[in-house]
């Protein structure tokens, strides 16, 4: 992305409107007003906020305007910045624009305003995603999650975190000057008492963030069959940081899990249920009416079959269970081989923990969505992967913790354990952009439309 200098940018929608906005930033802001300003009213003091009423003259004639002035560093890019506020015509709003090109003025890349913003540590990497997300959300439950990271939900919970992570590691370096008779060591428990509850910490807000995104509206894809099917074990496997608990014991999914599935088309969100028990009482019949709700809500199913059960009668009974009111996809597990077929539907064999056969399960899973080609649900939509990049990096610095303080507690050498530390907060850092690598950056802010 250029760097520097003055630039301008229509920043309303595109297409006619009552009202339009054209929006410049930067160290010559104050001379393009000046220099399209026409009007008897007086402008704002050049150190002062202000609102005047005029007319923009954009080189062929003059535009009624509206001038809100904000001069920097109290403006949203700690810039100088002025938005004329325009008759929302298109013509006239590019005429105006290619006016104040002409006088000087730089063309704003996608998101250039916003990565100003965040380069000059107005809002951190989390409220411009959340900024983004709001941008592009299509209803009032992603404009709520996208709230949520916008305003600081993230950003909260990651200050403590990262300022525990650096107490904690000064303190283990320290205590490896002196030994357990000087004043200046730090008892073993204590260390191992405060990583622990940072430990939660991490994991709480790893939660926080799942349980956010949770709420955006992306196509539901639905993940249903017997208990001991597999889908556990295809849930952890098609979700960047799946934590479903798998094991051989039947009816280990009580609580429905959330998951985003990113594909070539976009992000999808997984949700795992608990399997099929017509027979189920207590707490087992609880998750299995909250499991029939999901199902009756789900834009897809994935019918998943143990490919040792092709042929058996009760196939016909989780077939009739799945209903026709929205698409299905029979999966066999537990299998490497080719496609088969059971009660004439055709099915996609998968091998999860190997992970054969989920190119082809993802495909069919789009094309029964109609969603076949690369990016249709909008190659400009991140919501999926902004989510899936902070929870992969709590569970980074989760893991890297939770094995340090095992090894610690082993006999891992006290500096090592420090290391970990540095590791963990290296990882939160990348999530506020502090150390966010350059290309994730211009990915994120070039999904921003012109002037934001």
């Amino acid at each position: 992305m250029a760097a520097g200098g003055t630039i301008a940018a229509i920043g309303s929608p595109r297409g006619p409107g009552r009202r339009g906005l054209l929006r410049v930033s930067g160290p010559g802001a104050w001379e393009l007003v000046r220099a399209v300003w026409r009007g008897d009213a007086q402008l704002p003091e050049r150190s002062e906020r202000g609102l005047a009423l005029g007319r923009f003259d954009d080189g062929r004639g003059e535009q009624p305007l509206l001038l809100l002035w904000m001069p920097g560093p109290r403006s949203f890019t700690r810039e100088d910045v002025a938005e004329f506020h325009l008759p929302g015509a298109p013509p006239l709003l590019e005429a105006a624009l290619e006016r104040l090109l002409s006088l000087g003025a730089r063309a704003a890349q996608p998101g250039e305003f916003t990565r100003r913003a965040f380069e000059r540590g107005r809002i951190d990497l989390t409220r411009a995603e959340g900024l983004l997300e709001l941008v592009q959300a299509r209803g009032e439950a992603e404009r709520r999650s996208a709230g949520a990271l916008l305003f600081g939900g993230l950003a909260r919970r990651l200050a403590p975190l990262r300022e525990e992570l650096l107490a904690l590691r000064t303190l283990a370096e320290a205590s490896l000057d002196f030994d357990e008779a000087d004043t200046g060591h730090v008892p073993e428990q204590e260390l191992e008492r405060r990583a622990a509850a940072l430990l939660d910490g991490l994991r709480e807000a790893a939660g926080w963030e799942a349980r956010r995104s949770a709420r955006s509206d992306l196509p539901r894809v639905v993940l249903v069959g017997a208990p001991n099917a597999g889908k556990s074990t295809l849930f952890n496997a098609l979700v960047a940081e799946g934590e479903a608990l798998v094991s051989d014991l039947e009816g280990t999914t009580r609580d429905v899990l959330h998951g985003v599935w990113t594909t070539a088309a976009g992000p999808l969100r997984l949700v795992d249920t608990a399997g099929f028990d017509e027979d189920a009482g207590g707490v087992e019949a609880q998750a299995q009416r909250q499991a029939e709700r999901w199902r009756a809500g789900a834009d897809l199913r994935l019918w998943v079959v143990d490919r040792s059960r092709a042929g058996s009668p009760a196939l016909e009974v989780e077939a009739e269970a799945l209903g026709d009111d929205a698409p299905h996809v029979l999966v066999w597990s537990h299998s490497d081989q080719g496609p088969t077929r059971a009660l004439g539907r055709p099915g996609v064999a998968v091998c999860a923990p190997a992970g054969e056969g989920l190119e082809r399960l993802e495909e069919a899973a789009l094309t029964a969505l109609g969603l076949s080609s690369p990016g249709s649900l909008g190659a400009e939509r991140l919501e999926g992967e902004i989510s899936v990049r902070h929870r992969v990096a709590l569970g980074r610095a989760a893991e890297g913790l939770e094995a340090a303080l095992g090894a610690w507690r082993g006999g891992l050498e006290l500096d090592l354990f420090a290391e970990a530390l540095r590791a963990a907060g290296a990882e939160l850092d990348a999530i506020d952009g502090r150390t966010t690598p350059e290309d994730v950056l211009d990915r994120i802010f070039a999904a921003f439309c012109l002037g934001k």
